[in-house]
């Protein structure tokens, strides 16, 4: 019995010993050709994908400003941009609202519309975590106007990451604002999401 225990053993162990080899030359042979024939990426592949993308609430730096009582503006903010074949494209929309009286039971009611943006984004550009979305935008209240230029520079993260946010009509508006809720992700332009 204890021999053929040990032959049992013996002829294991053998058997290990020869399928070792080859199983690991295998796996490193499939592993080169994965490497070597995998996910062939052409130029247009490496310039497509999502360049940013967000939505959350924000609140405007200073409100209304000095002249304006330093009222707080919440804005309601959403964009996307994406790239394909070197072309940009995605839209932008921001809704400003402000409360109906700047003191008393209503000033914490955001009720008034300020300022509607709504916009075509047609240019991006991507520096670190920063992304420079630029296109023409339909404006209604403050700025009012067609075919507007503007540009929106958001920097990536939670609340606490900033947009700013210049509309580019006459009179030429900047608006720096905080995100409270939401997201905004800035990606490289080549990634999948």
């Amino acid at each position: 019995m204890i021999m053929e225990v040990r032959y049992m053993h013996r002829r294991i162990e053998l058997l290990s010993r020869r399928l070792i080899c080859p199983v690991i030359m295998g796996l490193a042979l499939i592993g080169l050709a994965v490497g070597a024939f995998g996910k062939q990426n052409s130029n247009t592949d490496l310039a497509s994908g999502t360049i940013a993308r967000g939505a959350g609430t924000t609140i405007i730096q200073g409100g209304t400003g000095s002249a304006g009582g330093f009222v707080p503006v919440l804005t309601t903010i959403a964009f996307h941009a994406e790239k394909s074949g070197g072309t940009v494209t995605g839209d932008f929309e921001c809704l400003a609202r402000a409360p109906a009286a700047p003191t008393g039971a209503v000033s914490a009611q955001f009720t008034v519309n300020a300022m509607y943006v709504t916009g075509e984004i047609t240019g991006a550009v991507v520096n670190g975590d920063t992304a420079t979305l630029t296109g023409t935008a339909n404006i209604t209240g403050l700025g009012a106007g067609s075919a507007v230029p503007f540009e929106l520079v958001v920097r990536k993260g939670g609340p606490g990451s900033t947009a700013v946010l210049t509309t580019k009509g006459s009179p030429v508006l900047v608006f720096h604002e905080i995100l409270l809720e939401g997201s905004f992700k800035v990606l490289s332009g080549d990634a999948k999401d």
